[in-house]
């Protein structure tokens, strides 16, 4: 027969056991309920609210880590340490990244147009409005306001200038000075340039890549493409990046901001668009040629990878998912996947981190090999063009050599300028630097008479 202590006992046992039990469910209940819901709304965001700050009110998590693009910190082959300077009233920047201009080729390259007067290495996203304001660029030549489109939180501005439409507003930003342009911007690339702020999906906000990447659909045969009601999720994980990190040119006498993909996006066929419509962007100094810039095309070359082969965005890498709590967050401190190569690449790839970093190295040396041998076979030809054009030998033949140095140096260019040094793509980007070679040996035959 049990004693009353004993059954006083068992009673207090239960109660406790109970309470516990009442303790977890109560917080599983809260975890889960944290994780569908992974914000508190403590302000509200309308579609005109274009500061991260406030943004960070409801998602301070994300700021916290969309704060951390200040950062500079530098990859074996990227990247940028910083560089004290100092200020002036022209250059008011106290710390910027070092310049790539101690590279003879490059100048050479770019002879005659902006990019040989400075051209430095990349910064965090942070950095895209006051490095693009204060470049030297800007004093070598005056510059569009279609230039603000990719290094600034640009929807509000493109909506107030539109009065509520967007394409009106963007056309009506691209053809203004430079200057006009940012004086109505306030922020680099912001929250709103990627969100919703109703639902927080994903959304792209800029009618250039709009209008590209449903001329490139097209060559798919899907006509009328609207990214933003076809696009996945996981494309979306994408796209929202490649409103900026492409290749690019300034349209017409309004200098509309256009991305040259109506034959698609590989570097030749987008050399093939500037063939048919005779684009060029400046002609060059020491040989007078029709030349081309390219710009940064990390969407068109990482298109062409496994990893974009295999359904993986550059969220992925470049803004790996991380756990906070119960929560599942897009960690917004974008960076280089070598220095988050846990949550970057380990996710995916079950191999030791310096494994992994060796496997990248590799890539990028014979990448950059190759690179300098197209690099030096161009600066020859350049010469043999000059040499030609001195004694005046036929005048078709230097016109034609001309063309191979326009074709050539964009195919050079283009994976000069995309910033993974050959790793989104590398059979791809090996395969742009033989055709490049191939373009100068051709030219070398024209100058040669045979």
């Amino acid at each position: 027969m049990m004693t009353k202590g004993k059954l006083l006992g068992l009673i207090l046992l239960t109660a406790v056991i109970g309470g516990v039990v009442s303790f977890l469910l109560v917080n599983i209940l809260e975890k889960k309920n944290e994780a569908k819901n992974p914000y508190f709304k403590v302000v509200e965001i309308s579609d005109m609210e274009d500061d991260p700050e406030v943004w960070g009110k409801n998602f301070p998590h994300q700021y916290d880590s969309y704060k951390r693009t200040v950062d500079q910190k530098r990859t074996k082959h990227g990247g940028s340490e910083a560089i004290p300077q100092i200020p002036s009233k022209a250059d008011p920047r106290s710390i910027v990244s070092q310049s790539r201009l101690d590279d003879e080729q490059l100048k050479r390259m770019w002879a005659g147009y902006a990019f040989s007067h400075d051209f430095r290495e990349e910064r965090g996203h942070a950095y895209m409005l006051v490095d693009q304001e204060f470049t030297k660029r800007q004093e070598f030549s005056k510059q569009p306001g279609a230039c603000i489109n990719c290094h600034a939180s640009t929807f509000v501005p493109m909506m107030k200038l539109g009065n509520g439409d967007l394409y009106k507003g963007f056309h009506e930003l691209n053809k203004i000075p430079y200057v006009e342009a940012r004086a109505k911007v306030k922020h680099p690339v912001s929250c709103i340039d990627c969100h919703n702020p109703q639902n927080m999906e994903l959304r792209v906000t800029r009618p250039a890549f709009m209008e590209g990447i449903k001329a490139f659909k097209k060559t798919t045969g899907v006509h009328n493409y609207d990214v933003n009601k076809q696009a996945t999720k996981q494309e979306m994980r994408t796209f929202v990046c490649a409103q900026c990190h492409v290749e690019y040119y300034f349209k017409g006498p309004e200098k509309t901001l256009t991305f040259p993909w109506d034959k698609g996006l590989k570097g030749d066929q987008i050399l093939s668009y500037y063939r048919e419509n005779g684009h060029k962007d400046w002609v060059h100094a020491e040989t007078g040629a029709p030349v081309l810039k390219a710009q940064h095309p990390e969407f068109e070359t990482f298109s062409q990878g496994s990893h974009a082969r295999a359904g993986v965005s550059c969220t992925d890498c470049h803004m790996p998912y991380e756990r906070v709590g119960a929560m599942k967050l897009t960690n917004h401190h974008v960076q280089s996947p070598m220095l988050n190569v846990n949550k970057s690449c380990q996710t995916c790839h079950h191999a030791p981190e310096d494994e992994l970093k060796a496997r990248v190295y590799t890539i990028q040396e014979r990448h950059l090999e190759m690179r300098k041998k197209a690099m030096d076979a161009l600066m020859q030809f350049m010469d043999n063009i000059k040499a030609a054009q001195a004694k005046k030998i036929d005048k078709t033949r230097i016109e034609k050599a001309l063309i191979v140095q326009r074709e050539a140096q964009f195919l050079i260019d283009f994976i000069e300028a995309e910033n993974s040094t050959g790793f989104h793509a590398p059979q791809e980007s090996a395969r742009l630097i033989v055709n490049a070679m191939d373009k100068i040996r051709e030219g070398e035959i024209i100058l040669s008479g045979r």
